[in-house]
């Protein structure tokens, strides 16, 4: 059959002479030229004898002369015919070779000779042939069968791998690190991750400014009586052991004003609006300073107002009415930082060698000091136990007499190095789309137990997904594992990551899960998911739920949340979400205690959760939200849901003015239209061309960005979807400005707000309706 096929020799040569042209068709003159030369060479070959072996041998020879081709093709020689038919024809028109001079015919030895050479080049290439064959598919792995994205299987298969004994062994492994730097403790978990499979993981440093403890603990001190105490309600001390004593040194509040305060001291319980009006009214409170209980609004909110209000300090600590009963942090003072997020001195940029430094040594002109229960008790004059029977009584000043206090605050601003660990699975299909998962690291001794747990999630989930990978699955879109530095600080590492890669992120990022100190209590789940996210983190609950965890039928909210998050919600716009386990909150106050670091001892995680279960179970609610999105052909976001709770949020609202209710409806009705219409290929495979599916997944990307509002008061997210707590249902903006309104009795906050408000709706809109009318010119198009 090898020598026999007299269409070979053509279509080789025919082949070989496309390849170098570097065209599929002999369309210009020159090559058209050499064309007809061959032809008339090889008619000439035709009317000799045996002119089917001299044929090959020419094959054989022009193949050869081609040897150092990088694609060479050692696969059987195939028939093929040329473009426009001409050597095709000439086979199949036996007449056509007359019109051409024969040669003399050749001697038979010659042939002979001719014969053997042509035999012996063809065996010894045929031989090599198989053997450069047989160890390219021996090294060469096959390409790994394709499967269905979606496929529940295969997610089923990633997450039975996450297993609650694995995890624990991961943190206890965690634990085994050393209080160094920052630096080092991010090397050690990128040389981890990157053990467990992990083939693409960076460390990404950058130099901050931070605010650190001083060689000796901050202190309060009673003029009255003289009495010195440190902030946990210890009495001061020379013994060097006290003195340096880690869980003082850390009690204070980072980026606080420095220096020494001498004032009266005035209870203004949690701040709010109705407590400074209440305390304006019957003293100056000018430089004095202010005895404040943590929770109710975001801390640095109501730091904002008491600086507006004239008061010089701030002694901050947590009512144990609103601790949960299962914890025993009285005694406890604890760390807080003032910094809104990134570096100090690169506001909205990232610090990057050469950035300019701004000399921004102190966040606010207040000296604040968190203090423990236990010293506030003290300062209102109110025995130790405060507790009586089933009732606790709230700790209030006594409303007569004078407390004057000395305040002596003590921190050193520095630049320090602090380190984000990066890595990379890449996705097959969409390499270019991100979903973030974001854990942090810390080196804050006795405050940094919590990101023990958070990394060896996290480190759970690696684990799983590269072992899926080694057997060659890989996620449609790409997933990004960060372990963020600085957090404690302010969100300092993930800041300046985004800053630094801001364009990037703009345009790539999908979702943002957080997996933020993942077990901070046992008794409830507490699932917070952004609108778009809400019915995806809903159904990921009812799937992966570990046998006795206490996670069904945990209501999804959109509430503020701490951590690293911050930056991608309120700048970036990213639909988030977050699981984690929480104490059941013991009054409404309660919000916002967890701005509060307290110190963690090593075995507070393990006597939270002894067998590691709640661990396990967000570690694979989070796996189950991340796989859904990474690899769902269209983006599982709910366009309805987001236009659903902007008139949540319009209910009952005491500045519900016509104009927003008119832009809501209209809002809901166009995504109403979007949800039906535009999302089918979510649901049928038959409607997906990949154009439309890119478009359409564009659009669902982006849906949250028209919620950025310019400003947002100190504390509060810019991104207005995210209500304050579980108890507000308004817009946070628009409850901040009625407030404002009645500290300053003026309605210029109010309408700036309700601008802010009424432009982010209409935005959404305008944003929804053009994705419309883009989809259905591009089906006319195509019609």
């Amino acid at each position: 059959m090898l020598f026999g096929d007299k269409k070979m020799a053509y279509h080789k040569v025919n082949a070989d002479q496309r390849a170098q042209g570097h065209s599929p068709y002999l369309d210009n003159d020159e090559l058209q030229a050499t064309a007809l030369e061959l032809e008339w060479d090889m008619e000439k070959e035709l009317e000799e004898p045996g002119f089917d072996h001299f044929r090959l041998d020419s094959a054989v020879q022009h193949h050869l002369g081609n040897s150092q081709s990088p694609d060479l093709d050692l696969e059987p020689i195939q028939t093929s015919s040329s473009p426009k038919g001409r050597f095709q024809r000439l086979q199949e028109d036996p007449d056509y070779i007359s019109h051409y001079t024969r040669q003399a015919p050749k001697s038979n030895r010659c042939s002979f000779f001719r014969i053997l050479k042509v035999f012996c080049t063809a065996l010894i290439l045929f031989i090599f042939g198989i053997v450069i064959g047989y160890y390219a598919r021996k090294k060469c792995p096959s390409p790994p069968a394709s499967q269905e994205p979606n496929n529940p299987h295969i997610y089923h298969e990633i997450l039975k791998e996450i297993k609650a004994e694995n995890i624990q062994q991961i943190y206890r492994d965690l634990l085994q690190f050393p209080r160094e730097d920052d630096v080092d403790i991010a090397m050690k978990i990128l040389v981890q991750w990157h053990s467990q499979g992990l083939e693409d993981v960076r460390l990404v440093n950058y130099s901050v400014l931070l605010d650190l403890p001083g060689s000796s603990s901050n202190t309060v001190t009673l003029k009255s009586s003289g009495e010195c105490f440190y902030p946990s309600g210890q009495q001061c001390s020379r013994d060097p052991k006290t003195l340096h004593s880690q869980d003082l040194l850390y009690s204070y509040a980072a980026y606080s004003a420095k220096g020494t305060l001498e004032a009266e001291l005035v209870d203004v319980q949690y701040g709010t609006m109705e407590d400074l009006l209440r305390i304006q009214a019957i003293t100056n409170v000018t430089k004095k300073i202010a005895l404040l209980k943590l929770g109710q609004s975001p801390l640095l909110y109501k730091l904002s107002l008491l600086e507006d209000a004239g008061f010089g300090g701030v002694l901050l600590y947590a009512d144990p009415c609103d601790l949960p009963k299962t914890t025993d942090l009285a005694d406890k003072a604890f760390m807080v930082s003032l910094n809104s997020g990134g570096d100090p001195s690169t506001p909205g940029y990232a610090s990057i060698d050469g950035s300019y430094r701004q000399n921004r040594l102190n966040l606010t002109t207040l000296l604040v000091q968190p203090i423990s229960a236990v010293l506030a008790r003290k300062l209102v004059s109110l025995p130790e136990d405060s507790v009586q029977k089933d009732r606790c009584t709230p700790l209030q000043l006594p409303p007569t007499g004078k407390k004057i206090i000395s305040l002596n605050i003590q921190s050193v601003t520095t630049y320090k190095t602090i380190s984000n660990v990066i890595g990379y699975l890449k996705g097959a299909v969409f390499p270019d789309r991100y979903i973030i998962i974001g854990s942090h690291h810390s080196s804050l001794n006795p405050y940094g137990q919590g990101w023990a747990s958070s990394t060896a999630v996290i480190t759970a989930l690696i684990q799983a997904l590269t072992l899926k990978a080694k057997r060659g699955w890989r996620p449609d879109r790409t997933i990004v594992f960060c372990s963020w530095g600085g957090t404690a600080f302010g969100n300092i590492g993930s800041y300046e990551w985004a800053e630094d890669l801001k364009r990037v992120l703009q345009r790539n990022v999908v979702a943002y899960v957080s997996l933020h100190d993942p077990v901070r209590g046992n008794s409830t789940l507490h699932p917070v998911a952004s609108p778009s996210l809400q019915q995806l983190a809903a159904e990921s609950q009812s799937l992966n739920c570990v046998e006795k965890t206490r996670c069904q039928g945990s209501n999804v909210s959109s509430v503020q949340i701490q951590g690293d998050s911050d930056y991608f919600i309120n700048h970036l716009g990213v639909p988030a979400t977050q699981f984690s386990y929480e104490d059941i909150k013991t009054s409404e106050n309660s919000s916002f205690l967890s701005e509060a670091l307290f110190p963690v001892h090593a075995t507070k995680t393990e006597e939270l959760d002894p067998s590691f279960s709640l661990h396990e179970t967000i570690a694979k609610l989070t796996g189950q939200v991340t796989l859904k999105i990474a690899n769902e052909p269209v983006l599982p976001f709910n366009a309805l849901d987001i236009a659903l709770e902007v008139q949540n949020s319009l209910k009952g609202d005491e500045v519900g003015v016509p104009q927003l209710l008119a832009v809501a409806s209209r809002l809901r009705d166009t995504a109403e239209l979007f949800q039906s219409d535009e999302m089918r290929p979510a649901n049928d495979p038959k409607e997906r061309a990949p154009v439309r599916v890119r478009m359409l997944n564009d659009v669902l990307q982006s849906l949250e960005k028209s919620f950025l509002v310019h400003r947002a008061p100190p504390g509060l997210y810019r991104n207005i979807l995210y209500r304050l707590d579980e108890r507000t249902s308004q817009f946070s903006v628009l409850l901040e400005a009625l407030e404002h309104c009645k500290l300053h009795q003026s309605n210029e906050t109010i309408q700036a707000a309700l601008s802010e408000v009424l432009n982010s709706i209409n935005s959404a809109q305008v944003y929804f309706k053009a994705g419309l009318d883009v989809f259905e010119t591009t089906l006319a198009g195509k019609k």
